[in-house]
């Protein structure tokens, strides 16, 4: 298989703070970090531009627009390594109280992507609802790099199949996972099993992105279409990088045609 049948994707794990500028430094420094190895893709967490633990009232105070400065900042990043970035942050909502939890993916010329959080994490004795407002349903957006499309979920979305299930239908070859996994009894074994699973029932590459401990479980990991774990970073601050084969999706499917032999579609729930 030669480079250039494959992309070069990286896994970046870091503790967000409640600096958004300090925060834009280390995503500078993990990407470069990242580029410096080949990424073509770099993936963040989820509360990428600001995170505070527990929740208060100054996530709204942080909130920014997806035209703001933090996601100003990322594309100014990649601009500068030729990259496509995606992170979390802190979306500005409507009726100034709670926030969106939202995703973004960008290249130097702007966003290509935009996704909020569907299913909010109140369960484990959180109450992320309390905070955050949930996602609309919606059109499914995706992005291309490199002749694969990429889908965006975010963290809690991972315990519900059917977020898979309308990416794959949209045609998605890699899940993008940004996440706060929350550490916790057996969270680590949950966060493990979930990613591996949702590769395998859909037959794609899935790459999330977690804090490290001691809030989040870390193992920010990159996962291949059979569920084979490609690359992991384990507890620290830093990047891992897989090159994907763009041909294993299809090779993998026409072994397991799962997706095709199903006999249910999704539908939303209102």
């Amino acid at each position: 298989m030669t480079a250039s049948h494959t992309l070069p994707i990286a896994v970046a794990q870091f503790a967000p703070t409640t600096d958004a500028a300090a925060n834009l430094v280390v995503i500078a420094e993990l990407v470069a970090a990242a580029s410096d190895r080949g990424a073509r893709v770099v993936v963040f967490p989820e509360y990428s531009s600001y995170f505070v633990d527990p929740f208060d009232e100054s996530l709204a105070e942080h909130a920014q627009d997806i035209d703001g400065p933090f996601v100003e900042g990322l594309i100014s990043i990649a601009a500068a390594r030729d990259v496509v970035l995606v992170a979390g942050l802190v979306e500005r909502a409507g009726d100034g109280r709670r926030v969106r939890n939202a995703v973004v993916a960008v290249d130097g010329g702007g966003v290509l992507a935009r996704y909020r959080k569907l299913h909010l994490y109140d369960a484990f004795g959180q109450r992320e609802s309390d905070w955050v407002e949930p996602g609309e349903l919606g059109a499914t957006e995706t992005f291309e790099v490199d002749g694969l499309r990429f889908g965006l979920m975010t963290c809690y979305d991972l315990r519900f199949p059917e977020v898979g299930r309308v990416l794959a239908d949209a045609g998605a070859d890699v899940f993008i996972v940004p996440s706060e996994w929350v550490r916790g009894p057996l969270k680590e074994h949950h966060w493990r099993t979930l990613i591996h699973a949702r590769a395998i029932e859909n037959t794609v590459f899935v790459v999330a992105a977690d804090h490290p401990p001691p809030l989040g479980v870390g193992n920010s990991m990159i996962v291949d279409p059979q569920g084979v774990e490609l690359a992991c970073v384990g507890t620290a601050t830093d990047v891992a990088v897989a090159h994907l084969d763009r041909e294993a999706v299809a090779r993998v499917r026409r072994v397991n045609p799962a997706l095709r032999l199903r006999r249910f579609d999704v539908s939303p729930r209102t």
